[in-house]
């Protein structure tokens, strides 16, 4: 699944390449360092996005968790466990962004 990447990544990419190459490392090495799966960590990932209200971190978390093998159900059950942890509001709008990446996913088949 080619995915075009968001602008600001891009341009920050470009700007500063060695920079962006040390984070894409260091989130290489945080993932290999432990005995979960690549389809876990993103989950986690996810949880975490939401709860900071990061929309463009939920749309990723959200489709890299895809393409590691979730499945929608379980993208959305990461998103709901979260409510009595950061509330209704939070969750309602971390679930209309985890939409936002299953309406394109749809759309390519």
């Amino acid at each position: 699944m080619a995915n075009k990447l968001p602008g600001q990544y891009v341009s920050i990419e470009r700007r500063f390449k060695k920079y962006l190459d040390a984070f894409d490392n260091l989130g290489k090495a945080a993932r290999e360092s432990g005995p979960l799966d690549t389809k876990t960590s993103h989950l986690i990932q996810l949880g975490a996005s939401a709860a900071i209200r990061s929309e463009g971190s939920v749309h990723s978390h959200a489709r890299r968790a895809l393409e590691a093998g979730a499945k929608p159900e379980e993208i959305y059950h990461t998103l709901i466990l979260l409510t009595s942890t950061i509330g209704f509001p939070t969750v309602s709008a971390a679930l209309s962004w985890a939409d936002d990446v299953m309406k394109k996913r749809r759309s390519k088949k």
